[in-house]
Formats: structure tokens, C-alpha cells, sequence
């Protein structure tokens, strides 16, 4: 287990730079191009961003990030 001690500012950076990954993630997986095999790996990381993103944000905050992967499968 890993500890960090961040200020406010860089745990907004941080939240926000979780968003904008998670964002791009779901955007590719809406993409025809792109392999399932692909879409999978991206499945994968995206739960990973996804568990780092819920240690910023309040519960009502992340809800639509949870709602947006679980439509995609």
C-alpha cells in the first residue's frame, strides 16, 4: 500500500486528469475501428482509472462514470 499526501489544487489536477482519461476511454470504445480484443484491454484500464478516480470524488460524483462503462459492455 502506497500513501500520498497531495493539496487541494493537486487533487483537483489529479480528478481532473482521471476524467479526462476516463473520457477519452469512452470515447475510443464508441469507435467501430477498434478491435474487441482492444476494447477489452481498454475495459480494463479504465476500471483501474475508475478505482483511483472514486478515492476524489463523492459517491453522487462518480455515479456517471460507473453508469458509462457498464452501458459499454
Amino acid at each position: 500500500m502506497l500513501g500520498v499526501v497531495l493539496q487541494s489544487k493537486e487533487a483537483q489536477e489529479v480528478e481532473y486528469l482521471l476524467k479526462r482519461e476516463m473520457e477519452e476511454i469512452l470515447l475510443d470504445l464508441s469507435d467501430p475501428r477498434i478491435d474487441d480484443i482492444v476494447k477489452h484491454v481498454m475495459r480494463e484500464k479504465y476500471q483501474l482509472i475508475y478505482g483511483l478516480y472514486k478515492r476524489f470524488v463523492s459517491p453522487k460524483d462518480r455515479i456517471k462514470y460507473a453508469l458509462a462503462i457498464a452501458e459499454r459492455k
